[in-house]
């Protein structure tokens, strides 16, 4: 549903920086390709971005509960208002208000836009003929973005109809209320807003 391009003109600089905010791998990829730092600590909203964190050669890394709050409330514990900005490896969209919050508790917190993602424009048209087949099973929501332009783009193409025997499994509740726009043959929210519980929602589905 998006398609990640790194902006060409980005500048940063970390060297006063007391620590990094990563909410998605897509952060943390774009800035590991501009800046040699990895010893500053890196607070992640969730495992998967964790993961890309320490596969980039980030040293100390911090992982939160998957979403935003869980990443405030754990750099709120962890950093000191005092040691200087945090700066956040953002995209040209962000979810939440993770600047926001932090600051109402006292912290600098320097959000850099290092990415734009772009929607789609239309489905694929293999995407488009297996659903219209009945051929797919189950998608899979990472975000209320995707989500969003996935029910956009499926009313675009004349195919709201046959997702009424597809499931929707969706990373969050927030995910859910997002696809909830087209009627499915059910809606799921994982139990915990990271990959493991998506999938584990998956065999339940089809375990039943």
């Amino acid at each position: 549903m998006l398609t990640i391009r790194a902006r060409q003109d980005a500048n940063v600089d970390v060297k006063d920086c007391q620590g990094l905010l990563f909410t998605s791998a897509n952060g943390v990829r774009a800035l590991a390709a501009l800046v040699a730092e990895r010893e500053l600590t890196a607070w992640c909203v969730g495992n998967a971005t964790a993961a890309a964190a320490r596969g980039a050669g980030f040293v100390d890394v911090r992982t939160a509960d998957g979403d935003v709050d869980g990443l405030a409330h754990l750099v709120a514990d962890e950093a000191d208002p005092t040691a200087g900005p945090l700066l956040h490896a953002a995209g040209s969209v962000v979810a939440g208000d993770l600047a926001g919050r932090l600051e109402a508790a006292g912290y600098s917190v320097r959000r850099e836009q290092l990415y734009d993602a772009v929607p789609a424009e239309a489905l694929p048209q293999d995407v488009c003929e297996a659903l219209a087949s009945g051929d797919v099973a189950a998608v899979l929501l990472y975000s209320p973005r995707t989500a969003e332009i996935l029910v956009r783009l499926l009313r675009a193409a004349g195919l709201v109809g046959a997702c009424r025997t597809v499931y929707a499994l969706c990373m969050s509740r927030a995910v859910a209320d997002k696809a909830n726009d087209v009627a499915w043959a059910s809606v799921v929210a994982a139990s915990r807003p990271d990959q493991a519980a998506l999938l584990e929602a998956l065999d339940s589905c089809f375990a039943e």
